[in-house]
């Protein structure tokens, strides 16, 4: 028998704002630690986002490479990490000869050579036991050549064909290890159609193009550990395929997530059991709306979580004039919960539209705008009707290649 634990999501560096999240990720990296003893954990996935940007600071690498250090002196002999969207390739690439030494094996991206993504597992008499195809995130360039004039729908059958196409260029290889029954894992960092995100990931493809369904990965698969969406789920009910979530809340839509990492039992040439194992949590985040009177109503009625560190507490006033002292008068009752460290503050001004039964809410916070509606909007204002489709298809691609670039 071998036994994988599956997470992903990490995104070290991670900020609520201008908040730092390094403790918390050091109180989950601890907690993984020891659960790689507890569990007795034979191989470690971790399904891409290790950071949180392409250019991670000197604190979220250091935290990084402590914790590989670290998994040494467990009893798990194989770590297997690859890139997400929001992982540089270079980065997590740099030190992977090195790390491999140590038996730590990084795709941060796909490589020139299509079977360097094949990584095979020995167990402690030195035979093959587990198959990984570690797949990275894919990028635009990886899955389908550009071609002029093609419309959305195109494109975007384009590319799901061609992350389709990379995971059945494994059926080959993987193929004699299936037939001596030894059990293979693909992973994977994308958008599966049906998944429930949160507000915390950043569209893979721009407009979520290119997402595939459960039963278009190839059935030689016993497990796909995915990565990307932060809540944890099963994908079209398919329950060797999943996302693991991310190890803490990354922004305030997760509040009431639970979340958590996979751990798997393979024996026999397939999958034996798999167990969720609730990652303890060590912050409250709490999520309140309404006028400012029903949000002091509510501010009143929290109660302490009793977790190691403080609350925060995101406060979503709606009202249709600005609120020149709200936070003077949230600090004010800030002081009768001491639990509550600060208050992440957004007000949504109202108003009436012309018609009598619909209203319009207009954030005030600029990181609520979402680009690519501002850029509608101005096109419809500025471009005539057939011009639409072209500026939109232009403006998408550019969005594309600086995400690509950031990763």
């Amino acid at each position: 028998m071998i036994r994988v634990l599956h997470t992903a999501d990490w995104h070290l560096g991670k900020k609520l704002e201008q908040s730092e999240r390094t403790d918390e990720h050091e109180v989950f990296l601890n907690w993984l630690i020891d659960t790689l003893v507890s569990e007795c954990v034979d191989v470690l996935i971790i399904a891409g986002d290790v950071f949180d940007t392409g250019s991670p600071s000197n604190v979220a690498l250091a935290q990084y490479y402590r914790f590989l250090r670290r998994v040494k002196d467990t009893c798990c002999r194989e770590v297997i990490i690859i890139g997400g969207n929001h992982d540089s390739i270079s980065t997590l690439n740099a030190p992977r000869e090195l790390l491999k030494y140590y038996n730590v094996h990084i795709t941060g991206g796909v490589p020139d050579d299509f079977t360097e993504q094949i990584i095979t597992v020995k167990d402690i008499q030195g035979e093959v036991a587990l198959v990984v195809c570690a797949v990275p995130f894919l990028r635009d360039r990886d899955v389908r050549l550009s071609v002029s004039g093609e419309t959305a729908e195109e494109r975007e059958a384009r590319i799901r064909q061609g992350i389709c196409q990379h995971y059945h260029r494994f059926i080959d290889y993987i193929s004699p290890y299936k037939a001596r029954c030894i059990p293979v894992i693909a992973t994977g960092h994308l958008f599966a159609a049906g998944s429930s995100t949160s507000d915390s990931e950043k569209e893979i493809h721009v407009g979520n193009l290119g997402q595939v369904c459960g039963d278009q990965f190839p059935a030689e698969f016993d497990y796909v550990a995915l990565g990307h969406i932060h809540r944890p789920q099963t994908v079209n009910r398919m329950n060797h395929i999943r996302y693991s979530g991310s190890p803490i809340p990354l922004s305030f839509s997760e509040y009431d997530d639970r979340k958590q990492v996979v751990v798997l039992d393979f024996d026999q040439g397939g999958l034996a059991s798999l167990r969720e194992l609730e990652v303890p949590a060590c912050r409250k985040l709490i999520r309140v709306k309404g006028d400012l009177e029903e949000i002091k109503r509510k501010i009143l009625l929290l109660e302490d979580a009793r977790l190691k560190f403080a609350t925060w507490v995101e406060v979503q006033v709606y009202t249709e004039q600005f609120i020149v002292d709200m936070d003077e008068q949230l600090e004010f009752l800030r002081k009768a919960k001491p639990f509550v460290e600060r208050f992440f503050t957004r007000q949504v001004r109202t108003k009436a539209s012309s018609a009598l039964n619909e209203h319009t809410e207009e954030a005030l916070a600029l990181n609520d705008l979402d680009p690519k509606e501002v850029f509608k909007k101005r096109c419809e204002a500025e471009c005539k009707a057939e011009e639409m489709d072209d500026m939109l298809d232009l403006f998408n691609e550019v969005l594309e290649k600086m995400a690509q670039r950031e990763g």
